[in-house]
C-alpha cells in the first residue's frame, strides 16, 4: 500500500497539534526509517514546540551506546524483536527531555529477511513518561512492498500509534 508524502505530513501535523495542546514533547528512536519519522515531523512548521530529538540507530552499536539497549537483548531476540524496540522507546525517553517516544526497527528488504522474520517485519514501541515509570506498548507489523513502501508504511503506523496514545493520555 503506498502511502503519500501528504498523508505522512498531515499525521505529523495532527501529532504535533495532540502533543503540543498538551505541553508534550517527542523524541524518536529509529533504525529502519533512517530518520524519516524525525524528518516528516520537523518539516512542520513550530515542530520545535513538541520535538525535541531524534535518535537514528542504525547499527547494533549505535542503539547500545545511544539509547542503552543491552547487548544480551540484542544477542538473544535481535534488533528487529519486541524487546529491542522497547528498551529502544525507553532509552529515548531516558536520553531526552521527551514525555513520548516511538520507537521502530524492521527488515525493509530487498534482502535480509529469514523465515521467523521476512521482509516487511518491523516491530514499533510507544514509550510514554508515566509518573516514576514509563508506559511501552509495542507491536509487530508485517508490511507488503519494496524498501520504500515498507519503510513509509513503518512511518505512516508510527506516527498513528503516537497520534492515539497522546490522545489516549490523561
Amino acid at each position: 500500500m503506498a502511502v503519500s508524502e501528504a498523508e505522512l505530513a498531515s499525521l505529523a501535523a495532527e501529532v504535533g497539534g495532540a502533543l503540543r495542546r498538551k505541553g508534550w514533547m517527542l523524541a524518536t528512536a529509529e533504525s529502519c526509517t533512517g530518520g524519516w519519522i524525525a524528518q516528516v515531523a520537523t518539516a512542520i512548521a513550530g515542530s520545535s514546540q513538541w520535538f525535541e530529538r531524534g535518535f537514528v540507530t542504525y547499527s547494533n552499536a549505535a542503539k547500545q551506546e545511544m539509547l542503552g539497549v543491552r547487548e544480551e537483548t540484542l544477542q538473544q531476540h535481535g534488533a528487529v524483536s519486541e524487546a529491542t524496540v522497547r528498551e529502544m522507546a525507553a532509552g529515548a525517553l531516558a536520553a531526552s527531555r521527551a514525555q513520548v517516544a516511538v520507537a521502530v526497527s524492521g527488515i525493509a528488504g530487498p534482502g535480509g529477511g529469514t523465515a521467523e522474520k521476512p521482509v516487511g517485519t518491523v516491530w514499533i514501541a510507544w514509550a510514554e513518561s508515566a509518573g516514576v515509570g514509563v508506559d511501552i506498548v509495542a507491536t509487530r507489523y508485517h508490511f507488503l512492498g519494496d524498501r520504500q513502501v515498507i519503510r513509509a508504511q513503518t512511518v505512516q503506523q508510527a506516527l498513528k500509534g503516537l497520534l492515539g496514545r497522546v490522545a489516549e493520555s490523561h
